[in-house]
């Protein structure tokens, strides 16, 4: 059985909103290149949402819904970096314990 330590944080969350986790040796392998995918069009989304905030926000009209549906987005974005940072920070731990 995979220690705790070594399991994968995976890029969406399951039912009730709890976190999911990937256990495996395999790299490589279809669940863990599912989750690179996921991981990188999270990012990718989150640098897009990044580059038209500014925008949206020096605008002196701005709807006020508009205003609303960004922040919802870039609340979005923001959970989905973190969760990317995270998992991605056990990785490189459980990388380190592993050679030494």
């Amino acid at each position: 059985m995979t220690p705790q330590d070594d399991l994968r944080l995976l890029p969406w969350a399951g039912p009730e909103g709890k976190p999911c986790y990937l256990s495996t040796d395999d790299q490589s392998g279809y669940m863990s290149r599912l989750a690179d995918n996921i991981e990188s069009v999270q990012l990718g989304t989150a640098a897009e949402l990044l580059e038209q905030a500014p925008e949206t926000l020096a605008t002196q009209d701005a709807d006020p819904e508009d205003l609303r549906r960004l922040a919802q987005e870039l609340t979005r974005a923001l959970r989905d970096v973190l969760r990317v940072a995270t998992s991605r920070g056990h990785l490189l731990a459980a990388s380190e314990r592993h050679r030494t």
